[in-house]
């Protein structure tokens, strides 16, 4: 299974980051984690083939971990001809929020006949969905984005991938990477806690209690960026590819 970091950054760019969008690729199955406003612009410079996409897996309803959709279903349906099924998993709302930010974006694009189903389905706390070669177990996250907020925890190939969405610290986070060989956690500044989001300082201290094999930093601000090199912990830059 690889994982590749389509975008790493913050909402902010820092960095001259593209915003949240993993790539994972397991033997069977090819999905997206989260999908921010830059996402369409990053797998196309990725050269990724958007029709071999089985779906999206959203951490939450922010613009840099799900504003990319409009432009993601507006291109399936004009551009890259989709035919096949694309599924979207996510908080309680999705739906209703993407529809919005549809019409918002594109007007009348919601309503619009599409070529393809989509399916989708809330994530519950706790509560693990399996598809046909993958399975995601969702955690609260200590977020705040007008809809529940969420860790991820995902199975596939054999192999553990969690990733924390944006959070600040919770112990959520240990039921999420226990045993996983790859957990990628927000790290948004060095020192400071920002409301909703993890500081090094803070995340450091709780390394330990996490229990995951590998650990890689992601959504880091300038001051995070500046000092990432010295800590002795792997970070995420966009085009990097894990093998897991």
């Amino acid at each position: 299974m690889e994982l590749t970091f389509i975008g790493s950054g913050d909402a902010f760019g820092s960095g001259g980051r593209f915003n949240t969008c993993f790539l994972l690729r397991g033997a069977d199955c090819r999905f997206l984690i989260d999908c921010g406003a830059t996402a369409l612009v990053a797998l196309k410079r990725a050269t990724v083939d958007l029709n071999a996409l089985d779906g999206v897996v959203l951490t939450h309803l922010h613009g840099d971990h799900f504003g990319g959709l409009p432009f993601l279903l507006l291109d399936a349906q004009l551009m890259s001809k989709r035919a096949r099924p694309l599924f979207i998993w996510g908080p309680e709302g999705t739906e209703i929020r993407l529809a919005a930010l549809r019409e918002a974006l594109f007007p009348g694009s919601s309503k619009a006949a599409l070529k393809f189903e989509i399916d989708f389905t809330a994530h519950q706390p706790g509560v693990r969905r399996a598809g046909d070669r993958f399975a995601v177990t969702p955690y609260p996250a200590a977020h705040s984005a007008g809809a529940p907020c969420f860790a991820v925890r995902i199975e596939c190939d054999g192999k553990i991938v969690a990733y924390s969405g944006d959070t600040a610290w919770t112990d959520s986070l240990i039921d999420a990477a226990r045993g996983a060989d790859l957990f990628v956690c927000e790290c948004s500044s060095f020192e400071r806690d920002l409301t909703g989001h993890l500081s090094w300082r803070t995340l450091a201290a709780r390394l330990p209690s996490l229990g995951a094999k590998r650990v890689v930093l992601t959504h880091m601000n300038p001051d995070m960026l500046a000092q990432a090199a010295q800590l002795g912990i792997e970070t995420a830059a966009d085009g990097l590819t894990l093998r897991v």
